[in-house]
């Protein structure tokens, strides 16, 4: 009972900080100026933090499923989160939509695809993810309202001046948002799938000693 509580404990923390940085993720809609650098970077961050969490608890049930509950999760974590916003009288469709169920459907379906095979839930899976979550991160970005009439329509009365949302500069940054954020993410979730499963590993040898 104690290994299980301990495994519990660690999924509602992974599960809560990624709740905590999809928070901080739907500011960048108001940093106007500075919105693709800032979306190609908390769709990364989003990715793996959805992936460590979601292979550490599929691997710990070993049933496919499990990395789609472990999303559903995040997002009822965060739309209860985001309800403050709305009580802030930001505009409801701000709140972020659960971009993460299709990306973790994939992992459950690349682990029963290869029937419950670890190193091909963390390459297949990692990979999966990595490409989809930036895909499907657009799509949410899609579906509010227009950033600059958002930004300006309801300023943030602590937005320190040099982040004052501006006119945005096409291509200052980068000319696909969506294809970086999905080769970084491709690459870097195989390490953090490989991460996940490990501390299921380091747990039940730490609970044995």
């Amino acid at each position: 009972w104690l290994r299980r509580c301990t495994h519990y404990l660690f999924i509602v923390v992974v599960a809560v900080n990624s709740t905590l940085l999809t928070i901080n993720a739907g500011d960048y809609i108001f940093y106007t100026d500075w919105a693709w650098t800032s979306y190609t970077v908390f769709s990364i961050s989003q990715t793996l933090m959805l992936v460590v969490g979601a292979t550490y608890y599929l691997t710990f049930t070993g049933v496919p499923g499990t990395a789609t509950y472990y999303a559903l999760i995040m997002t009822v974590y965060t739309w209860v989160a985001k309800g403050a916003w709305f009580a802030l009288g930001y505009p409801y469709d701000f709140i972020v939509t659960p971009v993460w169920l299709p990306s973790a459907m994939l992992l459950d379906l690349a682990y029963w695809a290869t029937k419950r095979n670890k190193h091909s839930l963390i390459l297949f899976g990692g990979v999966l993810v990595g490409m989809s979550l930036p895909l499907f991160n657009m799509v949410n970005l899609i579906t509010v309202a227009d950033p600059l009439e958002t930004a300006f329509k309801y300023p943030r009365p602590t937005l320190p001046p040099y982040m004052t949302p501006m006119e945005p500069q096409v291509g200052k940054f980068y000319n696909s948002p969506v294809a970086l954020g999905a080769g970084a993410g491709a690459v870097l979730s195989v390490t953090m799938a490989a991460l996940g499963v490990k501390l299921n590993t380091w747990t039940y040898r730490w609970m044995a000693a």
